[in-house]
């Protein structure tokens, strides 16, 4: 029994501070003003300081709630505070350095499937808002997710099946060999679009229909959507880092490189961002179905030839 009480104490710790919440949403912050200051740069504009994101969010919890009428309160409210803690409930399980939460077998199924809570969030807030314009994202979103989540799960999936185990410490010790390789390839091709930048940024294109799904949300509860994005950016970092970047013994440089891989690959797709135009859906939905398919053949092809 005290064992049990010790390990739900470690996973809330986990959940609460590192890798949660207390420590991932700054970390998310630093992120999002790194991509809004390299953007910036590259354009030949100044950007904004490092504490904007956060100023962002403080200014958001002070402002009014207000609800469209006619829309069911409870889920309204609801949908961006499960996604804040779906998404910090699957980084909880990645095993980074200090994560005080053991690693349990079959936990690689529960980070997926918390990891596409936010996503269906996303999807149910464009269509409970009742707005043409939410649900125009909404759509968008939901069918581009058939799309990019191929070569995205078929990485993780390929991953497991090469350390024969779905234990994410099993997957982080994996000899590193060609399966590594083309799996971090197939990873890296679904990364854009889970990140909603371009060329695959359909759903939140603003020239187009305003906002994302969002659009009827205001207050804190567009605070918590935007928190939510912040930590999943940690998350899908970190997690191709832990996944596919070899660890060393030693925890502390290994919390530095899985950091600095981060921080690379974030500076990959904002510069793919902006060097590249918003794609239609169909034309993005033929890329991952095509390109990215290929990827996740190549890959599930390596890890049978061994």
């Amino acid at each position: 029994m005290n064992a049990v009480w010790s390990s739900l104490g470690s996973y809330l710790l986990a959940f609460a501070v590192w890798p949660g919440l207390l420590l991932a949403a700054p970390l998310g912050w630093l992120e999002l003003w790194f991509m809004r200051k390299l953007v910036a740069r590259l354009q030949g504009r100044q950007g904004p300081p490092f504490f904007q994101p956060f100023f962002d969010f403080m200014k958001l919890l002070g402002k009014e709630t207000v609800i469209p009428r006619g829309v069911n309160r409870g889920i309204f409210l609801a949908l961006p505070v499960v996604s804040v803690a779906a998404v910090t409930a699957a980084l909880a399980i990645v095993p980074l350095p200090g994560n005080p939460a053991p690693s349990l077998p079959g936990d690689v199924v529960l980070l997926l499937y918390l990891m596409e809570v936010p996503i269906l969030c996303e999807v149910l807030a464009g269509y409970v808002s009742r707005s043409i314009y939410g649900q125009v994202a909404a759509m968008r979103e939901a069918l581009l997710s058939l799309a990019y989540n191929l070569p995205f799960l078929v990485a993780i999936i390929a991953m497991a099946q090469e350390a024969g185990s779905f234990q994410m410490s099993t997957l982080q010790a994996a000899p590193y060999g060609l399966v590594h390789l083309l799996a971090a390839v197939t990873f890296l091709l679904a990364l854009p679009a889970r990140m909603k930048l371009n060329p695959f940024s359909i759903a939140n294109a603003e020239h187009e229909i305003v906002a994302d799904s969002h659009i009827e949300y205001s207050g804190p509860p567009l605070a918590l959507f935007k928190l939510s994005h912040a930590v999943e950016l940690v998350l899908l970092t970190e997690l191709f880092a832990v996944v596919f970047i070899p660890a060393t013994p030693w925890p502390l440089v290994n919390l530095l490189v899985y950091l600095a891989a981060g921080v690379a690959v974030l500076g990959g797709v904002t510069l793919l961002a902006t060097a590249t135009a918003r794609l239609r859906l169909t034309q993005a939905f033929r890329f991952y179905w095509v390109w990215g398919g290929l990827a996740s053949a190549v890959t599930l092809a390596a890890t049978l030839v061994r």
